[in-house]
């Protein structure tokens, strides 16, 4: 494992600057002219490692060009608190260290993009990485005007298709959140104008019921008489459909039977909120008047409205608060970079986010969480980008039907989330290549090729975890895996 204050010791060896004919000898230099290679001769020298000593540090700056003489080295990558070993080689003649010291200078440090250590003693042929890049600017103008215009032309598009990614992502979000707000929203306006028009239905029948000359004492008691019915309404069981509609029909011949004006439609009330004939007969008891029992019955059923209507409204905007909960757990805007959290959380408001492709496609949804799992260190806003992207992959893959299931589980010392399709699977000539930067497997104009490259970057240069693949048909598994422990770089 590599530290920031490990030592690096390069020591002069023998014999000191390779000649000409030496150089020939490497395959990177065997076309070069004989005035080339003498320049190269006075430029480079030789050194020396001892085994198990650091050749060069990732992160540091990179000012040298090593080319390997003799030999076993090997070269790693920093992920998390782990290097991970990228290649192993004691081929005479590998390069590495400054090699894009050609460049041209864009005001962004250089420094290299690995670490190298020698697994035996080794020696190489050094040259500084300012005179590597002017020793390419020079001599191979045309192929270093190629090389700047690929990797620069990578990096722009890159980043051109990255930004558009980061963009659909937010177009995705926004119309997933507006799709499922416009649900409750409208049926919270649905039923405020409703509610309206039952209050001013109550109103007048309340004003009918003083011009019957209802004596005070028995105005009280319907009063009271009304808020029982509600309070019972409030308690009363749930009913299956087919039950609701069973006591729709006892209620209504009950009500046809007393004279009852427009039964049929005040029948449906009573029975939605769950009051039954027995609790009419003692309303009817109660009243002492037959006269008064249609008014009777058309304001408590006014008053049932009423509460349901409420009912109806706090349910959509207790909706609508849990939609927009859900979208700043989501985006976490109003939360720190990096937090120790409960991976469910991610996982459900990423359902929420992506429910409008979900339910509307008729995907059933299956989670087999372990809710004894430990929280973990992350950054959520971009974990919850993984699980977008996962989860959106596997309902494309499925076409609008099937399974997709969400396990976690803890395996050693990592959280592990999986997420499954039941489409048709990954072909095994492919699956190597799902991580591949432009990669993609969708129709043109459908797919970037970048969300799976960008869920391993994070997953594995920003967590320290890991994401594998594993595909047949029928049965495709994407496994993240993430530390229990706070990574290094974190």
């Amino acid at each position: 494992m590599t530290t920031e204050t490990e030592e690096i010791r390069l020591s002069p060896c023998e014999p000191g600057r390779l000649t000409p004919a030496e150089l020939k000898t490497l395959f990177l230099f065997e076309k070069l002219t004989d005035d080339q290679l003498a320049w190269i001769a006075d430029h480079g020298c030789t050194m020396r490692v001892a085994g198990g000593g650091l050749v060069l540090r990732e992160g540091d700056p990179a000012t040298q060009f090593f080319v390997l003489l003799s030999g076993t080295v090997a070269l790693s990558r920093r992920v998390g608190q782990d290097d991970v070993q990228t290649s192993r080689t004691e081929q005479r003649g590998v390069y590495m260290g400054a090699t894009n010291a050609y460049l041209r200078d864009d005001g962004v440090p250089r420094s290299y993009l690995g670490s190298m250590r020698a697994l035996s003693d080794s020696e190489f042929f050094v040259l500084s990485a300012e005179d590597f890049g002017w020793m390419m600017r020079e001599w191979f103008p045309m192929a270093i005007h190629l090389l700047e215009g690929l990797t620069l032309g990578m990096r722009s598009s890159q980043a051109a298709i990255g930004e558009r990614q980061r963009l659909q992502a937010l177009g995705a979000l926004s119309a997933g959140l507006m799709h499922e707000l416009n649900n409750p929203a409208a049926a919270a306006s649905r039923a405020t104008g409703a509610l309206r028009e039952r209050v001013a239905g109550m109103r007048m029948k309340l004003g009918k019921l003083a011009k019957g000359k209802v004596p005070p004492d028995r105005l009280i008691a319907l009063l009271n008489l009304q808020e029982e019915v509600i309070e019972r309404a409030a308690k009363a069981p749930v009913r299956t459909a087919m039950q609701i509609a069973d006591l729709e029909d006892e209620l209504g011949d009950w009500m046809d039977e007393r004279g009852i004006g427009n039964a049929w439609d005040v029948a449906p009330v009573f029975a939605q909120g769950g009051i039954d004939t027995e609790c009419l007969l003692e309303v009817e008891s109660r009243l002492e008047s037959p006269d008064l029992l249609d008014q009777a019955i058309h304001w408590i059923g006014y008053a049932l409205e009423t509460e349901q209507l409420m009912s109806d409204i706090e349910d959509a905007t207790s909706r609508v608060s849990s939609l927009v909960n859900a979208a700043k757990q989501y985006s976490h805007l109003d939360r720190s970079a990096h937090q120790w959290i409960d991976v469910h959380t991610g996982l459900d408001s990423t359902l929420v986010m992506l429910s409008h492709k979900i339910t509307d496609g008729g995907i059933k949804v299956v989670k087999e969480y372990d809710r004894s799992l430990p929280q973990i260190p992350v950054h959520p806003a971009e974990l919850n980008q993984v699980w977008t992207n996962l989860i959106d992959n596997a309902v494309q893959a499925m076409a609008g039907s099937g399974t997709l299931t969400i396990r976690t589980y803890q395996e050693d010392e990592r959280v592990v989330v999986s997420i499954g399709d039941t489409g048709p699977g990954v072909p095994d000539g492919i699956k190597k290549r799902v991580f591949e930067p432009f990669f993609t497997t969708k129709p043109v104009g459908e797919g970037t090729g970048l969300g799976l490259d960008i869920s391993y970057r994070i997953v594995v240069n920003g967590h320290g975890g890991d994401i594998s693949l594993q595909s047949r048909p029928g049965d495709t598994r994407f496994l993240v895996r993430l530390p229990l422990s706070e990574p290094a770089s974190a």
